[in-house]
C-alpha cells in the first residue's frame, strides 16, 4: 500500500498546499506527483505576511480550511492568484475523484473532502479515514467510490484538557503509551484511561460502521492526524498511518481541477 511520501518536487513546484486546522496549519510545495517538505505552524499565529511568505511566484494555491477567518486572510494574501484563477478553496463542487452521496454536501469540512479524495485515489474503495485532530473524524467511502458520511467524536486533547481544567487535583499529562492498564500513579491511571479508552472508542465506531456497510470486500482503514501513530500502534483494525493524507488529497484535487 502507498505510504507517506515527501520527495523533493521540481525546482519550481506547481502547487502550494495549505491545510488550516483548528490547532495547526500544515503547508507544503508539491509537484503533480509528490509533496515536498511539509511545514507546520500554530494556526493562531498565522498572519497576512506569513501566508504571503509561503508561496513562490507562479505557484497555484490549494487551500483546505476549517477556520473561516484564516481562510479569508489567505484569500487576501493570495489575491493575485485568486484573480488569475490560480487559487482553489476545497469544496464539494470541485472534482474530487470521488462522488458525494450526502444530504447537505456543502456542510462537509474541506479537510474531510481532501481526505476522501486521497484515500479513494491512493487506497481504493471501500475505505474509512480516521483523522485524529482537535476532533477525531471518521469519513467513509462506499464500494462505489462515493463519500457517504462519517462520525465526529471529541479529540484526545479535548478529553485530557477537560480533565485537567475541570478537576482540582488531576494534572495535565503528556500522551504516550501506558506502561500498564492498571495505573500505579495518577498520571499512569490517566494515561491508561485515555489511550486504552480512546482505542476502545475508535474500535467500537469502526465495528459499527463495518456492520452498517455489510461489505464483504476488504475495507481499507487509513489513519492520519496528530495522534494517529500512538492510537494505531496497537490497533490491527487500522491498515496504515499516513501522516500527510490531507495534503496528498489537496495535491490530487489540484491535479483534477487545474489544467
Amino acid at each position: 500500500m502507498p505510504q507517506s511520501r515527501s520527495p523533493i518536487p521540481s525546482q519550481n513546484p506547481k502547487y502550494l498546499l495549505i491545510d488550516i486546522s483548528n490547532s495547526f496549519t500544515k503547508f507544503a510545495p508539491a509537484s503533480e506527483e509528490a509533496l515536498g517538505r511539509v511545514s507546520r505552524t500554530p494556526t493562531d499565529s498565522l498572519t497576512l505576511e506569513g501566508f504571503a511568505a509561503m508561496a513562490r511566484p507562479g505557484q497555484r494555491i490549494i487551500l483546505s480550511s476549517v477556520v473561516p477567518e484564516k481562510a479569508a486572510l489567505a484569500r487576501k494574501a493570495f489575491a493575485a492568484q485568486v484573480a488569475a484563477g490560480d487559487f482553489l478553496a476545497v469544496g464539494h463542487k470541485l472534482k474530487l475523484g470521488t462522488g458525494i452521496v450526502y444530504p447537505q454536501p456543502a456542510s462537509i469540512g474541506a479537510d474531510r473532502l481532501a481526505n476522501a479524495a486521497a484515500v479513494r485515489t491512493l487506497y481504493g474503495a471501500p475505505a474509512i479515514v480516521v483523522d485524529f485532530g482537535t476532533a477525531v473524524t471518521f469519513d467513509i467511502i462506499s464500494v462505489q467510490g462515493d463519500y457517504i458520511g462519517g462520525v465526529i467524536a471529541p479529540g484526545l486533547d479535548a478529553m485530557t484538557h477537560y480533565l485537567y481544567e475541570r478537576t482540582a487535583l488531576l494534572p495535565r499529562i503528556r500522551l504516550s503509551e501506558p506502561v500498564s492498564a492498571i495505573g500505579k500513579s495518577t498520571q499512569g491511571a490517566m494515561l491508561a484511561g485515555t489511550v486504552y479508552g480512546y482505542r476502545g472508542l475508535v474500535r467500537e465506531i469502526l465495528e459499527e460502521i463495518r456492520k452498517e456497510l455489510a461489505e464483504k470486500r476488504k475495507l481499507h482503514v487509513v489513519a492520519t492526524g496528530g495522534y494517529a501513530e500512538l492510537i494505531a500502534a496497537r490497533m490491527p483494525e487500522i491498515e496504515v498511518v499516513h501522516p500527510n493524507l490531507t495534503l496528498e488529497g489537496l495535491r490530487i484535487i489540484g491535479d483534477l481541477n487545474f489544467d
